[in-house]
């Protein structure tokens, strides 16, 4: 990793006798595009508000271009770019209202803030309604626009919360595009999603947060590795326990499990093992019905790292 531009340390924030977080390391690389996933109540707003310097940690520390960081600090602040999962934007306001307003609020002026209104009308494709009041803008207009005003003053680190919350799979996938060309120009990124597969596509390294905590830190490739490949053998007869423990004898074979008609095998790499495994179920004179081949997937790695329960 490069040099780091945000540092959280054994940070903390409590509201009365609720603990939001408990206790919160991370290391953000200056370039990065990092992501962090968490449930409902897991404590990634509250964290995103502390990195972005509205609100102070209770307990630990946090370092922003390497030094000390906390809400007072107005020059460092400005040099961040927050877009909230709540709409900042006025809906009385035209776009180019509302960018100029929040550019304004951030030094710019002259021609360099009607070039830069300009520039970001056009990078989240609102130029044709740069006049319109963004109270009249469909909910993927609005997120659009709303991320605008987050980099409109030119921030060297974006924290974007929620950023595609409702919006239609157009103005998602414009996002998606606006995120990755922001950071391939030089842009540090932390992205809070619920979304799996937003995540999966454009984060590199990923933090999962439960219960205030971080439950893991890592590329992608290494949390996928936390995993097993799955596969699911349906046979029209109950599995015999025997042809389970053959199973799970075969070299790669991690474990072998008979429930009802379904033997399930888990492997690292299942995909050299099939043959073999359907050639030792045929010698038994089983056939297969059907095989369901579940691959490790960040969904899969967040459901082992938070559990399965609804959260409210």
């Amino acid at each position: 990793m490069t040099e780091p531009i945000l540092v959280a340390r054994n940070v903390q924030k409590r509201y009365g006798s609720a603990v939001a977080i408990a206790g919160i390391d991370l290391s953000i690389a200056r370039g990065e595009l990092f992501g962090l996933l968490g449930p409902n109540g897991a404590g990634k707003t509250t964290l995103m508000s502390i990195l972005s310097g509205l609100a102070d940690a209770d307990g630990g520390t946090v370092e922003l271009f390497g030094k000390p960081f906390r809400a007072s600090d107005r020059d460092l602040r400005k040099r961040v770019g927050l877009a909230t999962q709540d709409l900042a934007i006025y809906p009385d306001l035209t776009a180019r209202e509302n960018l100029t307003f929040f550019a304004k609020l951030y030094g710019l002026g002259g021609s360099d803030l009607t070039s830069r209104v300009a520039e970001m009308l056009a990078a989240v494709g609102l130029t044709e309604r740069a006049n319109d009041r963004a109270g009249t803008f469909s909910g993927g207009m609005k997120r659009r626009l709303n991320l605008a005003v987050a980099v409109v003053h030119r921030p060297e680190i974006l924290l974007l919360d929620e950023p595609t919350t409702g919006v239609d799979p157009q103005s998602r996938n414009h996002i998606f595009e606006q995120v990755r060309a922001q950071n391939a120009a030089g842009l540090t990124v932390v992205y809070t999603s619920h979304y799996m597969e937003e995540v999966q596509a454009l984060c590199p390294r990923i933090a999962v947060m439960d219960a205030g905590r971080v439950q893991a830190c890592d590329t992608l490739p290494n949390l996928l590795a936390r995993l097993d490949a799955l596969a699911r053998f349906r046979f029209p007869t109950a599995v015999p326990a025997t042809l389970a423990e053959s199973a799970g004898t075969i070299p790669g074979v991690k474990r072998a499990t008979a429930k009802g008609n379904v033997l399930e095998v888990s492997a690292t790499d299942l995909a050299p093992l099939l043959p073999r495994l359907l050639a030792a179920f045929s010698a038994t004179g089983l056939e297969t019905v059907a095989i369901d081949l579940e691959q490790p997937t960040l969904e899969r790695v967040f459901l082992s790292l938070t559990g399965h329960e609804l959260r409210d």
